[in-house]
C-alpha cells in the first residue's frame, strides 16, 4: 500500500471494509475475525476514529502481535501487514475457510462495527455460506413407520434404479438419505405423498392470466406431491396452457409447442433443485399472454454471481441434486442455463431473460407473437451477446461465420481437430499470456453453443479443455464446403 492509497482510505472513513485503531491490539482478534467472515477489509493501526494519524512506535513488536493474534483464530487467518507513514496497515483478504472464530466466539462485520453472532445468526450464516445444506439435515416430521409406505417406496425404487432385493433402509442409508434413525429432508421430499407435511412451502403454485399482468386469473393450480412428480406435473400444466402447432409429416400428426418442452423442463428442475427450502415462499409459475415466468425463492447460492451463470454450478441442495441426476431428471450437471439458452436458439425462439435478486431467481420465456407491453429488464452482457446472435443466426451458417472475429475462427479451427486446452487455444490465437480479448472470444463461442467445456461442472479445472459442439462442427463443415 502506498501513501496515496492510505490517505484515500482515511478520507473515506470507517466502514464495512475499513477499521481505525489509535494504538495497540486491543480487540484486534475480534476485528480480524469479523472481516474474515465477511468480504475482507483493512485495519489501520495508528489512526484515530476522526481520521487523525497518531502513528505507531514499535513497528516490529506490533507486527509480531498482529500475526500472533491472527494465528490464534480458529482456523488461523492469513493477513498482510505493511507500514505506511507510521501507520500499520493490516489487510485481511477475503478468506475461504469460513466461518472463523476468535476466543470461541464468532464475529460478523455490520456497517462500520464488528458484532458478535449468536446462535440463530450463526445458523443463518452457515446456511448462507453453503457450509450446511438444508437438504442433508434430518427431517423430524418424517415417520419411517407412517410415511415410508409400500407405494411410495416402490415408486422411488423404480425411479432411483434400486435393486429389487435391497431393503429400503439399507438403500436409503447407502444413498445418504437415511442416517442415525432419521430421513434427510432430500429423502422426505422424494418420498412425499404431500411435500407440505415436511416443508410447508415446498409446493409449486401455477397460474394462467388473461393478459400481460396479474389482474385477471383464468386458471390456478397447485402441485404438492414428491419433487420428481411435481416436475412432470408442472411441465404438463405449462404445455396445456400455451399454444401448440400441429404439423403433418408423412401422414403422421406431430405436436410442436410454442416453447421447447426440454427448456421448460430444465428450468422447472432447476427451480425445484436449487431453491432455498428454508424460505416461506414457494416456486411460482406464471403464464401470461406474452411470456412464461418461473420464479424460485433463494437467489443465487453462496459463491456464485450472475456472471457465473452458464459457466459454473454450485448446487444449494447437493444431495437432492445428486438424487435427481440419478433419477435422470437432471441430464447435464453444470450446464443448465447454457443448455436452456441453446435449446431455445435451436428451437427458433428467443432466449429467456434471467433476473436475479438476493431472494429470488426468475427465468422469463418470451412467448412467440406475444406483445410485451411493459419495459423489458436491462440485458446483461451475456444476454446481449445471445440476442445479437439470435438475430444473426439462421440456417445459413456462412452468415454466422462472417460474424466471427479472426481469433474466434482460429479457436474453432483448432477445436476442429480435437479437444484443446485453454493454453493451446490462446497460443494458437497469437496470445503468449492471458488476454481480455481472448477470454471474451472464448466466452462468446461458449455462449453461442459453438464450443463446450469437457468438464462443465468445474470451469476452472486445471484439466479443462474445449471441443466443438454439433453446431460448431456443422458451421465449420459448411464453411469448408464453401471455400
Amino acid at each position: 500500500m502506498k501513501k496515496k492509497q492510505l490517505m484515500d482510505l482515511i478520507a473515506l472513513g470507517e466502514g464495512f471494509t475499513t477499521e481505525f485503531k489509535r494504538s495497540g491490539t486491543s480487540n484486534l482478534g475480534r476485528e480480524i475475525c469479523a472481516f474474515a467472515n465477511a468480504t475482507g477489509g483493512v485495519i489501520l493501526i495508528g489512526v484515530a476514529d476522526n481520521g487523525e494519524i497518531t502513528g505507531v512506535d514499535d513497528f516490529n513488536r506490533l507486527k509480531s502481535e498482529v500475526q500472533t493474534t491472527a494465528r490464534s483464530a480458529e482456523p488461523p487467518i492469513a493477513v498482510d501487514i505493511a507500514s505506511v507513514d507510521r501507520v500499520l496497515c493490516v489487510t485481511v483478504p477475503e478468506q475461504h475457510g469460513k466461518p472463523y472464530s476468535f476466543g470461541g466466539k464468532f464475529f460478523m462485520r455490520e456497517g462500520a462495527s464488528s458484532q458478535q453472532m449468536y446462535r440463530e445468526e450463526i445458523r443463518k450464516f452457515f446456511f448462507r455460506e453453503g457450509l450446511i445444506h438444508f437438504d442433508e439435515t434430518p427431517c423430524d416430521r418424517f415417520s419411517i413407520q407412517d410415511d415410508l409406505t409400500y407405494d411410495a417406496w416402490k415408486l422411488f425404487q423404480r425411479r432411483a434404479k434400486i435393486p429389487a432385493d435391497m431393503a429400503p433402509l439399507t438403500a436409503l442409508a447407502n444413498l445418504h438419505l437415511f442416517k442415525d434413525g432419521s430421513i434427510a429432508h432430500a429423502g422426505a421430499w422424494l418420498l412425499a405423498k404431500d411435500i407440505r407435511k415436511f416443508s410447508i412451502s415446498a409446493d409449486v403454485a401455477c397460474a394462467l392470466f388473461l393478459g400481460t399482468d396479474k389482474e385477471r386469473i383464468l386458471d390456478r393450480r397447485g402441485f404438492d406431491s414428491d419433487i420428481y412428480s411435481m416436475i412432470d406435473d408442472v411441465v404438463v400444466y405449462i404445455l396445456s396452457k400455451i399454444n401448440v402447432e400441429y404439423i403433418i409429416k408423412h401422414v403422421k400428426r406431430e405436436e410442436r409447442p410454442e416453447l421447447p418442452e426440454e427448456a421448460l423442463r430444465e428450468t422447472v428442475v432447476n427451480a425445484l433443485a436449487h431453491r432455498d427450502y428454508r424460505s416461506t415462499a414457494n416456486v411460482q409459475v406464471y403464464i401470461f399472454k406474452d411470456r412464461v415466468e418461473i420464479v424460485s425463492p433463494g437467489g443465487l447460492p453462496a459463491g456464485m454471481t450472475k456472471a457465473d451463470l452458464g459457466f459454473k454450478s454450485i448446487p444449494r441442495n447437493p444431495l437432492l441434486f445428486g438424487m435427481l441426476h440419478r433419477m435422470e431428471a437432471v441430464e447435464h450437471i453444470g450446464s443448465g442455463i447454457r443448455r436452456i439458452r441453446n435449446l431455445c436458439r435451436d428451437y427458433g425462439v428467443a432466449v429467456p431473460q434471467i433476473d436475479v435478486s438476493e431472494h429470488w431467481f426468475t427465468v422469463t420465456f418470451p412467448r412467440p407473437g406475444g406483445r410485451v407491453e411493459s419495459p423489458q429488464p436491462e440485458l446483461t452482457h451475456h444476454d446481449k451477446i445471445h440476442e445479437a446472435h439470435d438475430e444473426a443466426h439462421d440456417e445459413a451458417h456462412d452468415e454466422a461465420h462472417d460474424d466471427l472475429t479472426d481469433i474466434e475462427r482460429q479457436i474453432l479451427e483448432m477445436c476442429m481437430v480435437g479437444q484443446r486446452t485453454g493454453s493451446e487455444l490462446r497460443l494458437a490465437a497469437g496470445y503468449s499470456s492471458r488476454s481480455g480479448n481472448f477470454k471474451r472470444s472464448l466466452e462468446k463461442l461458449l455462449d453461442q453453443g459453438l464450443i463446450e467445456m469437457t468438464i462443465p461442472d468445474k470451469p476452472r479445472s486445471k484439466k479443462q479443455s474445449y471441443r466443438l459442439t454439433e453446431r460448431g462442427v456443422r458451421l465449420q463443415k459448411t464453411r469448408k464446403d464453401q471455400m
